[in-house]
């Protein structure tokens, strides 16, 4: 995820993203053309590092799905994924622009590590594993004390400047247990996860939630 990608192409090359906003707004369209109840698209804006980053894109975002007919905050809305370290640490800024975070957890992990996912899982991981410099591998199982501390930062500095932001997260520790657990401590509002991970991410997110409210 190194390099000109998600945001920074989307400012370098204005014209994708209009084409990508133009396509969701008028699939929304469609759908609700077709069944009389038209959904909500989150348009979430990936890799921003910046404040001003996801303020300019947004600005564009805006203008174009109105301009399909879409109406800003009843039928879609304007957020980011929080993938990046620097992202966690000036979330406050960046929620001033955002109406959702979904936490990257799979990026968050490599960038916070410095691993490459591709290359670490498969030379590096069972020799870590092994000689007990890893618990578990960070990415199945999310890392509580450096990438869960940015989770926990993100969502508190989010939270200071726009109460009602949305917090999420997206990747495969959304369908892992422990993790969600350390998602609930954290507070969000949903998780998402590859389909065949869908049935113990229920299951885990709701003894989660039991296990939150009994220990209040």
């Amino acid at each position: 995820m190194l390099g000109t990608r998600g945001v920074r192409l989307g400012i370098l090359h204005p014209e994708i993203y209009e084409m990508q906003v133009r396509a969701i707004a008028r699939a929304v369209r469609a759908v609700g053309e077709r069944t009389g109840d038209a959904p909500r698209a989150d348009i979430m804006i990936p890799l921003v590092a910046y404040e001003r980053e996801l303020e300019l894109v947004r600005q564009r975002v805006v203008a174009v799905a109105e301009d399909e007919g879409l109406e800003a905050g009843s039928e879609f809305t304007v957020g980011t994924m929080i993938e990046l370290p620097r992202s966690c640490m000036i979330a406050e800024r960046i929620a001033r622009y955002a109406d959702f975070f979904s936490f990257g957890t799979n990026d968050l992990t490599q960038m916070t590590f410095g691993f490459s996912r591709d290359d670490v899982e498969g030379r590096m991981m069972p020799a870590y594993l092994e000689q007990g410099l890893l618990k578990r591998n960070p990415f199945e199982t999310i890392d509580r004390g450096g990438v869960g501390e940015l989770v926990f930062e993100a969502c508190r500095r989010g939270r200071a400047r726009r109460p009602d932001i949305k917090l999420g997260v997206c990747g495969e520790h959304g369908g892992d247990p422990e993790s969600i657990a350390l998602f609930a401590e954290a507070g969000l509002h949903y998780v998402s996860c590859s389909p065949f991970r869908v049935p113990i991410a229920r299951l885990a997110a709701a003894q989660a939630i039991l296990a939150h409210s009994l220990a209040r």
